[in-house]
């Protein structure tokens, strides 16, 4: 009998036990059996078991030791393909030209792991990941609520973002102290409102939401003299938060 995993805090683990979610969360990803797929931080392998039980191949990506050793003497088969490592660092193009990504996202570090997967956007079908609600909620976001953000003007921009189901703390062992949620995130076929320079665009983005209660005129200052704010049918005495994705990318542009 193998020895009981102790969740390693600095991993942000927290295992999914309750099966009825396990199985919500498989049925919305709905995995087709020829589909090339990566579980980021499969953990105990709850939600492993039932995808491999769909899937003709399974990869998925681990950095804790002791559980490479767990999955390696579970799933002795090649049709569990475990890459030990960091997902943050993680080149998920190994992965081929079209793959689909699912998990329990560590919530320790879920945005930059998100911000990760962007740079693999063009190759990505869809992604199905949990995180905290809180995080979810800011994600798909609409201009003028509360939890409206940077996170959720940078993903938007690349992908729809459709909350999918709430997770109460009890499904996980240890539980969390927060609500937790899956989302589906799913590339735009093609980007409604493509940036000239993306970076210069996730700078503008970044700047704007530096200080939310500042005027778009005072937290863009950086660019003061350069955007015609006229021209571009923006009040510059707007917050970073009442302006959409579309917004933004006309101002990175016209700064060009």
């Amino acid at each position: 009998m193998a020895k009981q995993h102790i969740p390693r805090k600095r991993f942000g683990q927290n295992f999914l036990i309750d099966q009825q979610v396990i199985g919500d969360i498989v049925a919305a990803i709905n995995p087709q059996a020829d589909d090339v797929m990566v579980e980021i931080g499969p953990g105990l392998a709850a939600l492993t078991r039932p995808l491999l039980g769909k899937l003709k191949r399974l990869h998925v990506v681990e950095i804790d030791n002791d559980i490479v050793a767990r999955l390696q003497k579970e799933f002795v088969s090649d049709r569990l393909v475990i890459h030990h490592s960091d997902a943050l660092k993680f080149d998920f193009a190994v992965l081929g030209e079209r793959f689909r990504v699912v998990g329990n996202l560590p919530y320790n570090i879920s945005s930059p792991l998100l911000f990760h997967l962007v740079q693999y956007r063009e190759r990505i079908i869809d992604m199905t990941v949990m995180l905290q609600q809180e995080v979810v909620d800011r994600m798909a976001a609409a201009p003028g609520e509360e939890a409206y953000g940077r996170l959720s003007v940078m993903l938007q921009y690349h992908f729809q973002v459709v909350p999918v189901l709430v997770v109460p703390p009890t499904a996980f062992n240890p539980a969390p102290q927060v609500m937790s949620a899956v989302a589906r995130l799913v590339p735009h076929p093609q980007l409604p409102w493509p940036a000239q320079d993306e970076a210069l665009f996730a700078r503008v983005v970044s700047a704007a939401f530096g200080q939310r209660r500042k005027t778009l005129r005072n937290s863009l200052r950086e660019w003061e003299g350069q955007i015609d704010w006229g021209a571009l049918g923006i009040n510059p005495q707007q917050r970073a938060e009442e302006l959409g994705v579309e917004a933004f990318v006309s101002i990175a542009n016209s700064l060009i």
